[in-house]
């Protein structure tokens, strides 16, 4: 069992999840104990890459519903990171659906507090969507610092830069 703090992480299909097994080194070099879950499309996404994962993360990523009775595979979050988080996620956690076990770690980061980073990926089209403000606002109001330009608009995803540009707001572990 790892001393390192768990930092959950939830990944979501945007480019910037291509370069999820650098950013699980980062964050294990910058003394965290990362624990993957990715959205269904994410986990078709990085299919070949899932044995990478494992090794940068130091266990498999999880993707799939728990069956009755089974125990959770990962231990209470220190904190939790979601990034890259897409349009289609950040609007399913901000109005609460819970249908995949990713949402469902984002859903359960908000009613403890937990110290919760956000770092949408997506274009300026979804941004100028009427339900961004609104969704960038709740966030906000439930405590989760959300990663974004100056302009309130999400980062451009430019490959590893992008991850060490969200990794820098994480909190101290």
């Amino acid at each position: 069992m790892s001393r390192l703090p768990a930092l959950h992480v939830v990944a979501s299909a945007a480019p910037p999840v291509l370069e999820l097994p650098y950013a699980l080194r980062l964050i294990r070099a910058w003394g965290w104990d990362p624990y993957v879950t990715l959205t269904p499309t994410a986990a078709r996404w990085l299919d070949d890459a899932l044995d990478e994962i494992a090794e940068a993360a130091g266990r498999p990523a999880r993707s799939a519903d728990r069956l009755p009775g089974e125990e959770s595979p990962f231990p209470a979050p220190h904190a939790v990171l979601a990034a890259p988080l897409t349009f289609n996620t950040l609007n399913k956690w901000v109005t609460g659906i819970n249908d995949n076990p990713a949402v469902g770690v984002l859903n359960e980061a908000i009613g403890p507090h937990l110290p919760t980073v956000a770092a949408p990926a997506f274009g300026s089209a979804l941004a100028a969507h009427p339900r961004y403000p609104t969704a960038i606002a709740t966030l906000r109001r439930s405590g989760t610092h959300v990663v974004l330009t100056a302009e309130g608009t999400p980062r451009p995803a430019t490959g590893r830069a992008w991850w060490e540009e969200v990794l820098r707001e994480l909190p101290t572990p």
